[in-house]
């Protein structure tokens, strides 16, 4: 008897698990669906008509129909609109990333008066957008002569990366072990040899996380390019597409293409770096 009450209990116990699994299973699909059917209609979008929008927008296009994507290409400022955003994205992710690195590898590692003051101010940074003072940064921007230049965005940008990134870079080094630190101290190495030689190729997974948390709030940012760039020539991608869309009238095809073109280098350097960012969102639990 007790063995039949206990076989039936592990029986109940299976089923019950194997229809969690199959519950947690369905919302994923389900989350997966959502999250990727805006992005199939943009791309969809791109290869028709505004008419075709209009009367069949779930429908599958004719995928040879490019006049779309050629004519954003030959007809309209669209390289230099991407150029610029590379420019700026690329340079601000690579300041945010070596100035928030530095920062927080001093931090984690150096013990000093005021050490968690300073970790605190950066912290403070997530809870204070920018835009909050968009008048003061536009003084602050006009004094400095940065207006209507890249510079003016990189600025902003850097700042608004870095409360991020030192958070999460301080986070992982201090989950490193400094007994190698200590061993290249006593071998003769310099700070900056740690730090290049030893620290970077352990930190590279949080530096993934940190660039990917930035880079897309930074590429596809409209408030600040609309507010300090005036130049049809120094637009960014965001700011430049809002071309293709006129008061009475809207080349929607056109419109998507250059919105399914804008989003592919971001979509192409997730996949390429999404080993790193995996290891790097995992490397808290396996520790």
């Amino acid at each position: 008897m007790s063995a039949a009450v206990e076989h039936y209990g592990d029986r109940r116990g299976l089923l019950g698990t194997l229809g969690r699994d199959g519950l947690i299973q369905i919302i994923l699909i389900a989350n997966t669906v959502i999250m990727l059917a805006p992005i199939v209609i943009m791309v969809f979008a791109a290869f028709k008509t505004s008419a075709q929008i209009y009367q069949h927008p779930f429908a599958l296009p004719d995928f040879t129909h490019v006049e779309n994507i050629v004519k954003i290409w030959t007809e309209t400022n669209f390289l230099r609109y991407l150029l610029n955003s590379v420019f700026v994205t690329g340079t601000s992710i690579t300041l945010v990333l070596a100035l928030g690195t530095m920062a927080a590898y001093a931090i984690a590692r150096y013990e000093f008066w005021g050490a968690g003051f300073i970790l605190m101010f950066f912290l403070a940074g997530l809870t204070l957008p920018l835009k909050l003072a968009i008048i003061p940064l536009f003084i602050l921007m006009r004094d400095l002569g940065a207006l209507n230049t890249p510079f003016s965005l990189i600025l902003v940008y850097v700042a608004m990366g870095l409360p991020t990134t030192v958070f999460i870079m301080t986070g992982f080094i201090r989950t490193l072990p400094s007994e190698l630190e200590d061993a290249a101290r006593m071998d003769g190495a310099s700070e900056a040899r740690i730090m290049w030689s030893i620290m970077l190729p352990l930190v590279r997974p949080a530096m993934v996380i940190a660039g990917i948390q930035n880079l897309v709030p930074i590429w596809n940012d409209f408030f600040f390019p609309l507010i300090f760039i005036q130049n049809d020539n120094l637009k960014t991608l965001p700011q430049g597409l809002t071309t293709f869309m006129g008061e009475y009238n809207s080349n929607w095809g056109v419109l998507f293409a250059g919105l399914t073109l804008s989003a592919a280098p971001i979509v192409l350097l997730y996949i390429i770096l999404s080993r790193q960012f995996i290891n790097g969102m995992t490397s808290g639990a396996v520790k």
